[in-house]
């Protein structure tokens, strides 16, 4: 009889070493699949990848980095201006006058 109980404890331990088996197995495919899903769900949605955005943002830093140079010259220019037609006395020059521009009418 103790070399039948053995037996079934044998038969035992290996089923329940298969069935660890089979269960690592159906994980990883399980894993897999979802994994694929999730993949294809994201790329259908059209997100951006990390480096793309981060360039986006870096361009966006530089663009508004130059559109306060820009403000900063465009305030020092305006002032300029100012002190000339102060200094001279005279208003700014129509737009007929303006070199370059045709006269009005045309």
């Amino acid at each position: 009889m103790t070399q039948g109980s053995n037996r079934i404890f044998d038969d035992f331990a290996k089923l329940a070493s298969d069935a660890t088996s089979v269960a690592q197995s159906v994980r990883k495919e399980m894993e897999t699949a979802v994994r694929a899903q999730a993949e294809r769900f994201l790329s259908d949605m059209d997100l951006v990848q990390r480096d793309e955005h981060d360039a986006v943002k870096e361009m966006a830093a530089a663009a508004r980095d130059e559109a306060e140079d820009l403000k900063t010259r465009l305030a020092a220019l305006e002032a300029r201006v100012a002190t000339l037609e102060a200094g001279s006395g005279s208003a700014a020059p129509s737009q007929s006058e303006t070199p370059g521009t045709p006269p009005p009418g045309e």
